[in-house]
């Protein structure tokens, strides 16, 4: 029988990178997509599926009022739901698991955290593809990518202690540790280098992808992309076209806004082979009205 997954995301981008990493890991599925909540609810009226993917933060219907929406259709009541968000503050994946998300996977992920994710809400239904849960196990023996579970938060399955990432640091912890019990000392925070600018610049992010988190100095910044300098670490830089978020503050500290991406381009900042200093352009992939607004002030702000 047919697997059939409905991913849901108004970034073209982020679609696009799912479909293919399921219809990749798992061969043979059908693989739906929306823009948003609304065009999701149509989508569903149409044919039924087996897992849901969506964003959590859309135009028109937002993943929270598409998910209240499924909880209360008898046909969508128990259809396993991973929320995929770019944000992993405990308050918001607590509501989201509350209002019946069954799992959920930090931006940027990867397509091994992706397909174990969805393998396993695939085997609580009693559907396991045989070539999906061969990678979803190799998947499940690198756990450095691992950007948060479900089991970590309610105490289930074999993940001990899993990590969210919240901007720049991660927090582990259980469901009751985050509705009020006892939680375990949160990990160390991970090491965020910034590089030294001279030049006038347009402010401050913060950028993650899937192989780590970087500072970056804003050179230039419009509403579809934003290019800066970042400080080369000792790990494994991100390539062209990964998946980024871009947390944008101010110069005084601030959080401004959070923008999901992806590399356009990265280059040495020096004409040198040692060095440190990177060039990178993000283009931007979120189709929200909010977020073009914020983006707006802030721009006319900076110039």
């Amino acid at each position: 029988m047919t697997i059939r997954f409905l991913v849901v995301d108004d970034a073209t981008f982020i679609r696009d990178l799912v479909k293919k990493q399921l219809r990749d890991g798992i061969p043979g599925s059908e693989v739906f997509d929306a823009t948003d909540g609304r065009r999701a609810i149509a989508q569903l009226k149409k044919q039924k599926v087996d897992v849901i993917l969506s964003d959590w933060e859309m135009p028109n219907m937002s993943g929270e009022e598409f998910l209240q929406w499924l909880r209360s259709e008898e046909d969508y009541c128990d259809t396993p739901f991973i929320m995929v968000t770019s944000r992993g503050d405990r308050d918001h994946v607590v509501k989201a698991i509350k209002a019946g998300a069954s799992d959920f996977i930090t931006k940027p992920f990867n397509a091994e955290e992706l397909l174990k994710k969805t393998v396993k809400q695939l085997q609580r239904i009693g559907k396991s593809p045989v070539d999906a849960v061969k990678s979803a196990s190799q998947a499940m023996g690198n756990q450095s990518h691992a950007f948060g579970s479900i089991d970590a938060l309610t105490g289930g399955g074999s993940a001990a202690h899993t990590r969210i990432e919240t901007n720049s640091r991660s927090v582990g912890g259980s469901l009751g540790a985050l509705t009020g019990g006892k939680a375990p000392e949160p990990s160390a925070p991970k090491k965020v280098v910034k590089p030294e600018v001279k030049k006038k610049t347009q402010g401050r992010a913060q950028l993650r992808f899937s192989t780590g988190t970087y500072a970056c100095v804003i050179r230039d910044m419009s509403l579809q992309a934003m290019s800066g300098l970042m400080q080369r670490g000792v790990g494994t830089l991100p390539t062209l076209f990964d998946q980024a978020v871009v947390d944008i503050g101010s110069d005084g500290g601030e959080d401004v806004a959070r923008v999901n991406g992806y590399i356009s381009s990265i280059a040495a900042g020096e004409n040198k082979v040692d060095t440190t200093i990177v060039k990178i352009t993000i283009k931007f992939v979120d189709n929200d009205p909010d977020k073009f607004e914020v983006l707006s002030r802030y721009i006319a702000k900076t110039r």
